[in-house]
C-alpha cells in the first residue's frame, strides 16, 4: 500500500510524466504511480526486488547501489522523484538535480526521535529537525512539510516534504 504522503501529492506530478522512485524496495511506489499513468524508473540494491517490478506495466528497473556505486542517472531529468523510508544524505544534491524545473520531491523517512520506537535508530539514517527544508531552500517551494510522530503503519517519527521547482504552476502561490 502506498504512502498517503505519496497518495496525496501524486496529483501534483504533471500528467504522463517520468518518476524515479528512488530506493524502491519492492516498489509500492512504483506500482501505485505507474498505475496513475506515469512512466516509472525504478532502482534499488535489491535485484530480487527489481526482479518483482518485471512486467508490471509502465515500470522499469534497474539494480544499482547508489550508495557505494555511481549514480544510474547521470544528465537524466524526471517529473517527480519519490523517496521514501530511505536516507543517504550524500545523495541530497543528484536528488535535485534529477528533478525538471517543473518538477516534483515527495520525500519522506525517518527523524531523530524514531530511535524510541525502533529501527532506524542510527543518527546517519534519521533526519535532524527541519532538514528537509534545509535540503531544498533556494531550489524548490515547499507546498507540505511535517516532522511528527505517526502511529500508521507503525509508530514513528517521520519528517515529509512536498516541494516543487521554479515554474510548477504550484511554484506560483
Amino acid at each position: 500500500m502506498p504512502s498517503d504522503w505519496v497518495t496525496r501529492f501524486a496529483p501534483l506530478i504533471p500528467d504522463s510524466g517520468t518518476v524515479l522512485d528512488l530506493a524502491c524496495g519492492f516498489g509500492r511506489h512504483s506500482r501505485y504511480l505507474a498505475r496513475l499513468g506515469f512512466r516509472v524508473e525504478a532502482v534499488d540494491r535489491s535485484a530480487e526486488a527489481i526482479a518483482g517490478l518485471t512486467g508490471v506495466p509502465g515500470v522499469t528497473g534497474e539494480v544499482a547501489d547508489i550508495e557505494r556505486g555511481s549514480w544510474p542517472f547521470p544528465g537524466r531529468r524526471f517529473d517527480a522523484v519519490v523517496v521514501t523510508n530511505y536516507l543517504w544524505r550524500p545523495l541530497f544534491p543528484l536528488i535535485l538535480d534529477a528533478l525538471v524545473p517543473a518538477g516534483v520531491l515527495l520525500y519522506e523517512t525517518f527523524a531523530v526521535g524514531n530511535e524510541k520506537y525502533g529501527k532506524p535508530s542510527n543518527p546517519d539514517f534519521l533526519l535532524r529537525p527541519g532538514e528537509l527544508l534545509d535540503v531544498v531552500r533556494g531550489r524548490l517551494k515547499v507546498i507540505a512539510f511535517e516532522d511528527l510522530y505517526i502511529e500508521q503503519p507503525k509508530p514513528a517519527m517521520v519528517q515529509r516534504i512536498c516541494a516543487v521547482g521554479p515554474i510548477h504552476p504550484f511554484a506560483a502561490l
